[in-house]
């Protein structure tokens, strides 16, 4: 080695010494001193040298590959570092209670927030964000807002809120028109008040209804309803009834979503909801007096008790406060995401998946047909199937909502009452029925009420009472209600689910029950763990595909349980949780990127569709906080240590091996 006046010439050092020196040091002094001279620079930029980095840094699983579509570890260490959204950039202090939701609209320009002051408030999403538009619900009885969503186009917002009353599960929603100055464009009920809504498509949306049959049973139906009500005639169809399914124990259909079928799996639907189980239970609920976030509704006429089993630290495996976990995903998964757009399959967890009490040999005809049931209009007319039209004469009343296939998914329960399963609904193409059927004229229905009534009496005379259904026995009354396709058990209380941008994978937030846990009676459900999991399921397979583990945390008992929403971009996922911070994983490498703090319980993020390196939070702590990414901050000419940074999860140092 070349010396002049005893001092070596590092400019000139070996490639291998020097990289054996850069092992020792950090990210960022590695970038400054591949400035040193041209040597330098390209033994810095060793793809091997930031694959190693990248693992350490983030810890990373070893045996995990680079992203789909990315070539480069000294990008995707930069991804990490400069493009996750970390810096507290804005605190927006609107509304003047807990901050239930936040969504944003698709073309990234606006964002609009749900609160328990009765607002739902419209922001700009330029720096600084402001309010564009904002109105208060309260005037229409309505206790808080707590669920919004914009349409394809973002010309209109629906909003889900909550009616007045301490035991009320009422809800509705409102449509509200973003051309027209934020005005009301028409309202609907929605029971109860967590099955949320959604849109159908760019013009329409779901509601839904609840009602009681007998003691623990009720059925759920769907509404699927215009945006825009205005009508010239009275017999001018605005709803129509979509399915109408059948809940146990005290369950309801809940946090409806519509995804957009990729592919479809090629084996005949499975049936509706499974029997629930009779075997004894020796878990129940913590009870609690603090009241926070937005709960999920309480079932109607049954009064639950719970049982007071001490801490839930003695039944779950307990986790170190400060310990972060992970996404796992399966070795199929990971095949898949190599070679993508190729579809493997995934996970083998049959035994997560409730199929059909009847195997398909034995599946008859009606049976068939049930799990395909034709839309009815309110006022008793059939929306067709596309399938079933095809041989008919085109109708002026009626048209093709939209032509793909769609996955209805909602969350239900069969063992208890409290939401644990994932129930998935295949839509085909149908026509919505624009006409309503009138019916027979007044005096044929009175002379049918009259043979009816007439046909009672005989009867009675006979000593033969009128059938009465048994609504408990699932069997003999199946075939009036539409069977649910697919159900996946996530064995715990799920709280909060979002779809990811291509609509392929479902993340859920999960606070699963003790290990083997047996329910005997359905309103007394198993406590349930302070940790959230997130599990992914795959919405072309219907497995599950990875897990991510004891991460964030919640502390709220069963009957206080509340909604902590999650989202999702092309590369993030993130969520809110009860520990006061949110949290941010990479969505391929699976590890915890950082958590962002506030004062209180973070119910909600989302995060900026046409630019992800942005992220909401919402807090009980009545405010919203958006983050942004170093390399963002610096686009906005911001001086990026001026900025609170949230925790982030890379090591700094150690040497590596």
């Amino acid at each position: 080695m070349n010396t002049e006046n005893g001092c070596i010439e590092w400019s000139h050092l070996p490639d291998h010494v020097l990289l054996q020196i850069f092992r020792y040091l950090k990210a960022e002094e590695i970038i400054k001193l591949s400035s040193v001279s041209q040597p330098w620079y390209r033994v810095s930029r060793d793809e091997l040298l930031w694959k190693s980095l990248f693992k350490r840094d983030w810890n990373i699983n070893p045996k995990i590959g680079i992203a789909p579509g990315k070539t480069s570890w000294f990008s995707e260490y930069l991804r990490l570092w400069q493009h996750t959204p970390i810096l507290e950039t804005e605190v927006l202090k609107g509304h003047t209670h807990q901050v239930l939701h936040v969504s944003f609209s698709h073309n990234g320009k606006y964002f609009a927030t749900c609160s328990k002051d009765g607002y739902v408030m419209l922001w700009d999403a330029g720096y600084p964000a402001r309010i564009k538009h904002y109105y208060d619900m309260k005037v229409y009885s309505w206790k808080n807002t707590q669920f919004s969503q914009f349409n394809e186009s973002d010309t209109l917002l629906l909003v889900s809120g909550v009616h007045f009353g301490n035991h009320s599960n009422t809800g509705e929603i409102a449509v509200f028109n973003l051309e027209e100055n934020f005005v009301i464009q028409c309202r609907m009920s929605n029971k109860p008040y967590d099955f949320f809504g959604t849109w159908y498509n760019d013009n329409y949306l779901l509601s839904g209804d609840l009602r009681w049959l007998a003691h623990l049973v009720s059925t759920s139906i769907v509404w699927l309803n215009r945006a825009s009500q205005e009508s010239d005639s009275e017999f001018t169809s605005i709803m129509n009834r979509m399915f109408k399914f059948y809940n146990r124990s005290a369950s309801s259909i809940r946090s409806i979503t519509v995804a957009n079928c990729r592919s479809l799996p090629q084996n005949k639907p499975s049936s509706s909801s499974p029997t629930p189980s009779g075997a004894s239970d020796d878990c129940a609920s913590n009870k609690s007096c603090h009241e926070t976030g937005n709960p999920i509704s309480q079932p109607e006429h049954v009064e639950t008790k719970t049982v007071d089993t001490g801490s839930s630290k003695d039944i779950f495996q307990e986790t170190p406060e400060g310990s972060l976990w992970p996404i796992s995903t399966t070795d199929e998964f990971q095949c898949w995401r190599r070679n993508s757009p190729g579809v493997s399959a995934a996970s083998a967890m049959d035994d997560e998946i409730v199929e059909d009490s009847k195997s398909e040999d034995n599946e008859t005809g009606e049976e068939s047909a049930r799990s395909e049931s034709p839309l009815t209009c309110s006022g008793g007319t059939e929306a067709r199937s596309q399938r079933a039209d095809s041989e008919a004469t085109d109708d002026d009343s009626e048209e093709v909502l939209d032509p793909r296939e769609k996955f209805l998914i909602f969350t239900m329960g069969s063992r208890t009452y409290t939401p644990h399963q994932i129930g998935l609904k295949r839509i085909t193409p149908f026509t919505f029925c624009n006409r309503i059927d009138v019916g027979p004229s007044l005096a044929e229905r009175v002379a049918i009420q009259r043979q009816e009534r007439q046909a009672l009496e005989e009867s009675l005379a006979l000593g033969i009472p009128p059938p009465e259904p048994v609504w408990q026995d699932f069997e003999a009354v199946a075939d009036r209600f539409d069977a649910i396709d697919h159900i996946i058990d996530l064995h715990g209380h799920i709280i909060g689910m979002s779809l990811s941008p291509d609509h392929r994978y479902l993340y859920v937030n999960v606070r699963p029950w003790p290990q083997g846990c047996t329910i005997e009676n359905p309103l007394q459900p198993p406590p349930i763990a302070q940790e959230i999991d997130i599990h992914v399921i795959d919405l072309v397979t219907l497995k599950q595909v990875g897990s991510l583990l004891r991460a964030h945390r919640s502390f709220t008992p069963n009957d206080e349980c509340f909604f902590i929403f999650l989202d999702v971009s092309k590369d993030y996922v993130a969520s809110g949780a009860e520990d006061k911070y949110a949290y941010i994983w990479d969505r391929h490498y699976g590890g915890v990127l950082a958590k962002l703090n506030h004062l209180d319980v973070v119910n909600a993020v989302s995060f900026n569709p046409r630019d992800p390196e942005v992220l909401i939070t919402a807090s009980d702590d009545y405010t919203l906080k958006i983050w942004r990414s170093r390399y963002r901050t610096r686009q906005l000419k911001l001086p990026v240590e001026d900025f609170p940074v949230g925790m982030e999860f890379r090591r700094r140092c150690s040497r590596l091996n």
